[in-house]
């Protein structure tokens, strides 16, 4: 083992400044036996780091190599698996747990004692030792070679200190210069020690020449001595001065901290002196102006704006402790309150003159202008009173109550003044759509301003509207518009009362706008907080003079909002109760003209609640055109379920016929109408509904007459109304309609294929009847060369049915059969020509299929048609140039 180790130590741990102090010879358990030795080991230079390092001899068994290496630091327990018995097994437990078997019990203890030795010297850390006796941690392993192996040399790094690099040199350079240091080291030895004797003589010759020198210093030392002495009496006696001088001081000082004390509160008094009379002297301007200014001119009303302004930053200056308990103190805040309830009481009467003065002056505005279609513009009163928007927030800041009193009595007034107007200019908007005449009044019960619509409610399609010049009755129905041409249609009135309603809500919406902005902004309603809303409180009486008597506020009767928009949304309602009313009236009064203004109006509307709702969502006007909208709504889709009503209670004549239904064109003409109005449209998807319903409906009832139809054959009622339905739909191209358009198309070619085939079953009625036996006994089984050997249906029989149509005959078929088809068909779709060119294509298509039965059924026979298809061709063409 000693070989081993001196072989690791020269090849492996030399080269990196490492020494070997402890090994043992390994393999781990429970594997194939692979020898390899742990060392533990120590740098030569400092910081020391210890290490455990796992050594394994090449494959090829010449030299070792350095496998795995471990800090000594991170190995956490080592446990030896029995402390009593001998075993050679333990484990070292570092990042994981290493199982190995030693080579014998007594290198394994040696090396767990050198890992103890060197925690203790290096490491001192916690390092658990499981089974293992404490004999061993405190002892020295039994003497051998592990015991030399592991022990002695960590006691011999202890003793050894190596040469440095200039002693080696030194000692290289005295052994050249002695000839025989290497041949006679015992004649070296001795000139060494001579050498050494004659060096030790001269240094104590040395220290005895000194000796006189040590005496002359020692006596300049007893100098410094008495110096030292001498100044220390001095500093006494300084310090006896100075402490006189200190007793002097301190009475100074003490004199100085008093006046400084009294300074400091000098200064302070005056702070508090200063700070109230720049924050509670309210200037004599400022009061006269409080108690007698002007308020009626704008330099007064400045005047007041500012010293309100200063009385309330006087009034809410924040003071200091005990600045409440000073008599002048109390004096000036009892003259503000004072002057705050006289500005107060003075600026309330004022404005409330001014309330019922504008609410008394503009009533009979409007009268004035019932030509125009306007209403009167509330600027110049909002100008004028905005003049007092700062004035209403001190108002509001120092006395709510007399703020809220106000905000009643304009709502009071305003909502009188505004009520007559808009109920005057409802008026002029009815007599414009309605007529100007006493008689129209009287027709569509327009009394008074009330706009309530009386009369009789009766259908749509009794209405009429009467003027001077004794018009007509306006179309309400499809079936009216089915009924009359274009040229029919009064467009002029619809497009007068689409002009009308357009001109309501356009003076309407900046009417409403400009008073809720000025609401906002004069009675600083902008601010997002909590407040008692004025209108809460039950109304005041009038009293003789035409003011609301001010009454206590009642808190029992307030409501808490969450948002002064809330406040403002309220004063609207208030102020313009009338304007949803008057709305529905005029509504209902377009709708009773025609319904099919309904149209007119829901789009307008629309585009206006759109608008509305962009600018603010939870506005008044917003609220309330988008309820007047549900209204119009209400009433399009009324006007929709009675179309399809009178839909379903169409009757038809039974002498006549029925050629296009009324309810068809007026489709089409309610359609091109719709287009028109809807047009880039914001309530686009309301229509296309409303198409599919009435779509569905026109669908459903062409086929009830069609199948209640006696004068005409039902394929040819539903041929001409799905085809004029296909044309309208293809021309107006409604996109949400193309189903139904592919679906008219549909039945147009069936019904013409099926009145087509029904129909040519008569020309060539007993050939026909003749044939249909024929496939007959076909479909029975019977072979098609075997046909003719029946008796109903041999060659003579053939050959006799064939010439009872020659083509003369034929031709007067054909010429019976246009006249008939001509009968049945109307004018107004000229579909004649198109049924006659199908009849011929069916006619052929039936001929061919005839030859081609003679040919299979009865072959070799040579019996043909008396005619051929060029002889047809002709009939179908001289017919129809003949007509």
């Amino acid at each position: 083992m000693t070989a081993i180790k001196h072989a690791l130590q020269r090849d492996i741990f030399t080269p990196n400044d490492e020494r070997l102090l402890g090994i043992v010879n390994v393999c781990k358990a429970g594997k194939k036996k692979k020898n390899c030795f742990l060392c533990a080991t120590v740098t030569t230079e400092k910081p020391v780091q210890v290490k455990v390092v796992k050594v394994k001899k090449s494959d090829k068994g010449d030299f070792y190599k350095r496998q795995q290496t471990w800090e000594l630091r991170d190995l956490t327990e080592v446990d030896a698996k029995d402390a009593s018995k001998e075993n050679p097994e333990f484990d070292l437990h570092f990042e994981k747990v290493y199982k190995w078997v030693a080579s014998s019990t007594a290198e394994k203890n040696s090396f767990i004692s050198c890992i103890w030795k060197l925690n203790q010297r290096y490491l001192r850390k916690k390092l658990e030792f499981v089974n293992v006796s404490s004999q061993l941690l405190e002892e020295s392993v039994p003497s051998g070679e592990s015991q030399s192996v592991a022990g002695g040399d960590e006691d011999a790094l202890d003793d050894y200190q190596e040469l440095s690099a200039r002693e080696e040199q030194d000692i290289e350079g005295m052994m050249v210069s002695c000839e025989y240091a290497i041949s006679n080291a015992e004649a070296f030895a001795e000139k060494l020690s001579k050498e050494l004797q004659v060096l030790d003589g001269a240094n104590i010759q040395s220290i005895m020449a000194s000796e006189k020198q040590v005496n002359i210093l020692m006596q300049l030392l007893d100098e410094a001595l008495s110096e030292v002495d001498t100044i220390e009496g001095k500093l006494s006696s300084y310090e006896e001065m100075l402490q006189s001088v200190k007793e002097q001081m301190d009475q100074i000082s003490q004199s100085n901290l008093l006046i400084q004390i009294s300074n400091t509160n000098n200064s302070k008094l005056l702070d508090e002196i200063q700070f109230l009379v720049n924050n509670l002297d309210l200037s004599k301007g400022h009061i006269r102006a409080l108690q007698e200014g002007d308020l009626m001119s704008p330099k007064g009303i400045e005047a007041c704006i500012n010293a309100s302004e200063a009385l309330l930053q006087c009034m809410n200056v924040a003071l200091r402790p005990g600045h409440d308990k000073l008599l002048a103190v109390k004096q000036q805040q009892l003259l503000f309150a004072e002057l705050r309830d006289t500005f107060a009481r003075r600026l309330t009467n004022h404005l409330n003159n001014v309330f019922v003065h504008q609410g008394h002056d503009q009533s009979s505005t409007l009268s004035q202008n019932t030509a125009e279609l306007t209403l009167p513009k509330h600027s110049p009163l909002h100008r004028d009173l905005l003049r007092y928007a700062k004035l209403m927030e001190w108002l509001k800041n120092t006395h709510r109550e007399k703020y809220e009193g106000l905000s009643r009595t304009y709502v009071d007034y305003m909502s009188r003044l505004y009520e007559r107007e808009i109920k005057d200019f409802f008026e002029v908007a009815k007599t414009k759509m309605a007529g100007t005449t006493k008689e129209a009044k009287g027709k569509f019960g327009l009394h008074g301003s009330s706009g309530k619509l009386t009369g009789s409610t009766s259908s749509l399609n009794k209405l009429t509207v009467q003027t001077s010049n004794s018009r007509r009755s306006q179309s309400s129905s499809l079936l009216d518009m089915g009924n009359m041409s274009a040229s029919d249609l009064d467009v002029a009135d619809r497009t007068k009362f689409d002009k009308i309603f357009e001109q309501v809500l356009s003076e309407l919406e900046p009417l409403c706008l400009a008073e809720q902005d000025f609401i906002s902004k004069f009675f600083k309603l902008q601010q997002h907080q909590t407040v008692s809303p004025p209108l809460a409180q039950p109304e005041a009486e009038e009293s003789d003079g035409g003011i609301p008597s001010r009454q206590p506020p009642q808190t029992e009767h307030r409501q808490s909002f969450s948002s002064e928009k809330d406040l403002v949304r309220l004063m609207m309602n208030k102020i313009f109760q009338s304007i949803e009313t008057e709305l529905n009236s005029l509504i209902a009064l377009g709708d009773k003209i025609d319904s099919f203004n309904s149209l007119y109006m829901l789009v307008k509307m629309s585009h206006h609640v759109w608008t509305a709702e962009n600018v603010d969502p939870a506005s008044f006007l917003s609220t309330t055109l988008g309820n007047v909208l549900v209204t119009v709504k209400r009433n399009f889709d009324k006007c929709i379920s009675g179309q399809i009503r009178q839909m379903e209670e169409v009757k038809i004549s039974k002498k006549s016929k029925v050629g296009i239904l009324a309810f068809v064109v007026g489709f089409e003409d309610f359609a091109e109408l719709a287009e028109t109005i809807f047009r880039n449209a914001e309530r686009r998807g309301d229509l296309d509904k409303a198409y599919v319903k009435l779509i569905r409906a026109v669908f459903v009832n062409v086929e009830k007459v069609a199948s209640e139809s006696q004068k005409t054959p039902r394929d040819v009622v539903m041929m001409e109304n799905f085809h004029h339905i296909f044309s309208t739909l293809s021309r107006l191209k409604i996109s949400c309609l193309d189903t139904e358009r592919r679906e008219a198309k549909h039945k147009y070619t069936d019904h013409l294929q099926s009145y087509v085939i029904n129909s040519l079953g008569q020309p060539l009625e007993k050939l026909n009847h003749f044939f249909e036996g024929v496939e007959a006994r076909v479909a029975q089984g019977v072979r098609e060369e075997e046909v003719s050997y029946q008796l109903a249906f041999n060659k003579q029989e053939l050959r006799k049915v064939i010439k009872e149509y020659p083509g003369k005959e034929v031709k007067k078929g054909l010429d019976n059969l246009y006249k008939k088809v001509d009968k049945h068909l109307c004018e107004e779709e000229s579909l004649l020509q198109v049924v006659w060119h199908s009849m011929q294509d069916e006619f052929i298509r039936q001929y061919k299929h005839f030859e081609d039965l003679i040919g299979r059924c009865y072959p070799g026979s040579s019996i043909t048609m008396e005619f051929t298809i060029q002889d047809m061709l002709e009939y179908f063409s001289s017919i129809a140039q003949s007509h």
